[in-house]
């Protein structure tokens, strides 16, 4: 046994988590246990304020819930991350908080830095670099950043995974599947099945920190063309599994930019970088960022975007996108054989006349701000919680009809197009969203679609979609 091996753990938040690579029973257990003392104690506060009159301080709730999900890292601050995305979803106390879990999570200690840098790139790592910060500059759910210079005096940011995150991952996961099949016991309205499956396939993809370097070159390859987008170079040489090196882009947070006094003008410009950031790969080659959080992206002095964290890819067959530009022209001509077509494309099953109109009022809520030619507001004239009264009519009649189960390829589109949708609400941008879509979509043709997907998956060693 060597000494690396036989080393003692260096601090107590670094035991926590186990053993490096540990998915058994054990680090699950320690999993369990540290969600429910942390998280369920918090609940105990709520419920204890709502029902039984007992005193509530909602700041310092949010502070301890903050540091509870933080402390958790993985998944369930993923959950917390969303819902901090989705403005009046919470309490402003609670977004404020978790907000800061997008940049500003509890970090590792020093003690484990130097040990996973050990075993990432040798006993001799730090001779790799000029300098490299021991503490983090930014901490999220499955990983830290630290500042670093490279020996050719390139400013880089080096993202360190979190020990133990297989069995993080797969506890809450378990976790996840057993709150679904309650969820299921007592609402039929959505069968969460698939969007189970899909959510596990993509958590399990991001713990391969090599294969989200080949995801950034891809994008790079992609969005070479946009001058409003910026992506890092890797640095592979200083990459591994669970070491992701690449050049580091300044830039701000975009609630900071916001709260600036800025110009509509500015605001504007942002949301159509951010737009095209996102849109451009996926209606030209059938790819789509699937994790729009604001803490995977930041503002340069410009106005242009960086795109970070490129984790939660999702490539998607070529006739998915036909049917997403399908559906739009469906709603627009109010053609309600296209508008099936393109859900069996998309791979719903079973659509009677009335579960197609439910589906339609959640897709006319989606696709409303491109269907008009002018400028506008995302939400138009709505207030900002206009999309959950739209989702709770959909959910009633989900309910009433007996359900529906979204095919997986659903799941992270329709996350992406919530999440961006948030992103030019704190934007409070003002654009023509349907010249911007019809400047993407004019010339589309699945064929071509299908040889550039091939071309650049090809290119980065990337898999054909199933």
């Amino acid at each position: 046994m060597s000494q690396q091996d036989s080393e003692l753990p260096e601090d107590d938040e670094a035991a926590d988590f186990g053993r490096e690579g540990d998915s058994r029973l054990s680090g699950r257990v320690r999993r369990y246990a540290k969600v429910g003392s942390s998280v369920g104690g918090l609940a105990a506060q709520v419920v204890g304020a709502r029902y039984l009159g007992l005193g509530f301080d909602r700041g310092k709730h949010s502070s301890d819930l903050k540091a509870a999900l933080g402390g958790l890292k993985g998944p369930l601050m993923k959950a917390a991350q969303i819902l901090a995305t989705i403005p009046d979803a919470l309490p402003k106390e609670y977004a404020e908080e978790l907000r800061q879990l997008q940049s500003n999570a509890p970090s590792m200690g020093w003690p484990f830095v130097k040990r996973r840098m050990r075993s990432e790139l040798g006993a001799d790592w730090e001779k790799q670099f000029k300098s490299f910060e021991r503490e983090a500059a930014a901490a999220a759910s499955l990983g830290q950043v630290h500042r670093a210079v490279a020996l050719d005096g390139r400013k880089l940011a080096c993202k360190l995974q979190y020990p133990d995150m297989l069995s993080a991952v797969e506890a809450d996961l378990q976790q996840l599947k057993i709150l679904f099949g309650i969820y299921r016991r007592y609402d039929r309205a959505i069968d969460p099945s698939n969007i189970y499956h899909e959510l596990a396939e993509r958590l399990r993809e991001e713990l391969d920190y090599e294969r989200e370097g080949r995801h950034m070159q891809l994008y790079q390859d992609m969005l070479r063309g946009e001058k409003g987008v910026h992506v890092a170079d890797l640095v592979p040489e200083l990459s591994t599994r669970r070491l992701l090196t690449m050049t580091w882009l300044e830039g701000r947070p975009l609630l900071d930019f916001v709260k600036d006094d800025v110009t509509v003008q500015q605001r504007n410009a942002v949301a159509m970088n951010m737009f095209r950031c996102w849109y451009v790969p996926f209606y030209f080659f059938g790819i789509i960022h699937g994790d729009p959080h604001l803490g995977n992206y930041t503002i340069r002095e410009d106005g242009t975007v960086n795109l970070l964290d490129f984790g939660c890819i999702r490539v998607f067959p070529p006739t998915f996108v036909k049917g997403v530009i399908d559906l739009y022209f469906a709603l627009e001509r109010d053609d309600p054989e296209l508008a099936v077509e393109a859900y069996r494309i998309w791979g719903f099953t079973n659509l009677s006349k009335d579960l197609l109109a439910a589906l339609n009022l959640w897709a006319a809520f989606l696709y409303a701000p491109l269907l008009e030619d002018k400028p506008q507001k995302i939400m138009g004239d709505n207030g900002s919680l206009y999309g959950a009264k739209v989702a709770g009519e959909v959910h009633k009649e989900l309910r009433r009809l007996g359900g529906v189960t979204p095919p997986r390829e659903f799941v992270l589109m329709d996350r992406a197009a919530v999440g961006l949708g948030s992103v030019f609400m704190h934007l409070d941008a003002e654009i023509n969203w349907h010249q911007m879509f019809h400047d993407l979509i004019r010339d589309f043709d699945v064929k071509d679609l299908e040889k550039r997907q091939a071309k650049v998956l090809k290119a980065r060693d990337l898999p054909l979609p199933k």
